[in-house]
């Protein structure tokens, strides 16, 4: 199939969403639009793959560079939002020498699929004209622009605005996507005027020019598939879409949605068959999970690995972790970036970790906060345990060794090491290093008063009532 050039139009400011962002960074199911057409133009191997920015121009740019990667992209600057035909011409200054078909994309088109476009491809090819378009049916036409045809073929293009009582009725409209011959945009474009009820210059004008001379090819497509996101329904309706597709994949593949109507997975996530996915949880931004894993109602996890018959229980939060395979986390736990959960290891309720490597079968089941550290094998740490890796201007480790046992309401004052096998006794404050098979204590010796508990009672109670007293 010959090669092709792609321009995808994103300048525009998109009013109807009410945002100071570009309507092409508007996000669905954890991509922003523009990434749906750019991913397309690669898919069909295009030669050049040109992006019209315009508001909002740098954001735009940054985010496609960091979408495209190693793969070349190259960008126009509409400076002035003359038109649809101004774009396409603004884009063809990145392809001067650039021959045969151009694909003209819109950048807010997130559901537009590869089969059509290669049928679109098919039909230019077939036709040997210049142009070939998209259309659909639909018996609410709206404001979209008509398709005018003659003798079954297309002969024109009338924005709505510009509609005679009897073309509002037309039924076939305009989808905004097509291939048209490079030589033919660069001797056609000159020629638009702006000469209608918008004062622009209109691509759609192209398909009249081209059909004087000869045929327009035809592709039609699903309404849904070429519908654009022009304000925040749009938006809505184009993600529960995705997110059906999204989720009747994964189902198709073996893994197990309750209430798929209330889980969010984005476009980019991973996960494995025979994995259970719970009322309510969110799957963000490039997680993988594997196989056999249980994600309890309401968790949420974001660009986090998950192995192998790993359990996530309800309402836990990841962000940018690791758990290996068996590992567990929650109910309600926490997992910041950099945590790393080992084989077998447990994370508890109320339980945080931020950058810390908890080993092989360690546990830390209740109220604790571990920050910036190491954590051997089999290691117990206690409720209410805390790595006080913070002095006020540095971030310091806490290494603790295998086998491990620190008490409830300890707290590892870094940067401390506590060696294998040692034992830290319940409310241990440690402030230097524990040596191997060694037992830390530093708590206060105590002391009973013989019934003096009594007598504070009394004093305590008679104060209250005198109060009391004084109110009244």
């Amino acid at each position: 199939m010959t090669q092709i050039a792609s321009i995808i139009l994103a300048a525009g400011k998109g009013t109807r969403m009410k945002s100071n962002i570009a309507k092409v960074l508007h996000p669905v199911c954890g991509a922003p639009l523009i990434h749906f057409p750019l991913q397309l133009s690669f898919q069909l191997k295009s030669k050049t793959t040109v992006v019209v920015v315009g508001h909002e121009k740098d954001a735009v740019e940054q985010t496609v560079r960091a979408l495209a990667g190693s793969r070349s992209v190259a960008f126009a600057h509409q400076k002035e939002q003359l038109g649809t035909g101004h774009a396409v011409m603004t884009g063809m200054a990145e392809l001067k020498d650039f021959s045969g078909p151009v694909l003209i994309l819109s950048g807010d088109v997130p559901l537009l699929t590869k089969s059509t476009l290669t049928r679109l491809q098919k039909a230019y090819a077939k036709c040997g004209g210049p142009v070939a378009m998209t259309a659909f049916t639909t018996p609410a036409p709206g404001t979209y622009g008509r398709v005018i045809t003659e003798k079954g073929k297309p002969s024109a293009i009338r924005e709505f605005k510009d509609c005679t009582a009897e073309e509002k009725r037309i039924e076939l409209v305009n989808a905004g996507i097509y291939l048209i011959d490079a030589a033919f945009i660069r001797r056609a474009v000159p020629k638009l005027k702006t000469n209608n009820a918008q004062g622009e210059f209109y691509l759609t004008d192209l398909v009249a020019l081209a059909a004087q001379k000869s045929s327009v090819a035809l592709v039609t497509a699903d309404e849904k598939e070429v519908c654009g996101a022009n304000d925040r329904l749009d938006l809505l309706n184009i993600e529960r879409t995705l997110q059906m597709d999204i989720h009747h994949k994964l189902m198709k593949s073996g893994v197990t949605i309750q209430s798929p109507e209330t889980v969010h997975i984005d476009i980019d996530c991973k996960v494995g068959t025979d994995t259970v996915v719970g009322t309510g949880a969110h799957i963000l931004q490039g997680s993988k999970i594997g196989s056999g894993c249980t994600i309890e109602p309401g968790a949420i996890i974001r660009n986090s690995i998950i192995k192998d018959g790993a359990m996530v229980k309800a309402y836990s939060v990841l962000d940018n972790a690791i758990m290996d395979s068996g590992a567990t986390v929650g109910p309600m736990g926490r997992l910041r970036p950099g945590a790393h959960l080992k084989q077998n290891a447990h994370v508890g309720n109320w339980v945080e970790l931020k950058n810390v490597v908890l080993g092989e079968g360690s546990k830390a089941n209740h109220l604790a906060y571990l920050g910036d550290g190491k954590i051997g094998r089999g290691v117990n740490i206690g409720a209410g345990c805390i790595f006080c890796n913070y002095d006020g201007f540095l971030k310091h480790q806490t290494i603790i060794e295998d086998d491990v046992f620190v008490g409830s309401d300890s707290q590892m004052v870094a940067p401390v090491t506590i060696g294998k096998g040692a034992y830290v006794a319940t409310g241990t404050t440690v402030t230097a290093n524990v040596p191997a098979d060694a037992l830390a204590i530093s708590r206060g010796r105590q002391l009973n008063k013989s019934g003096l508990a009594k007598r504070i009672k009394s004093r305590l109670k008679a104060k209250k009532e005198a109060q009391t007293k004084a109110k009244k």
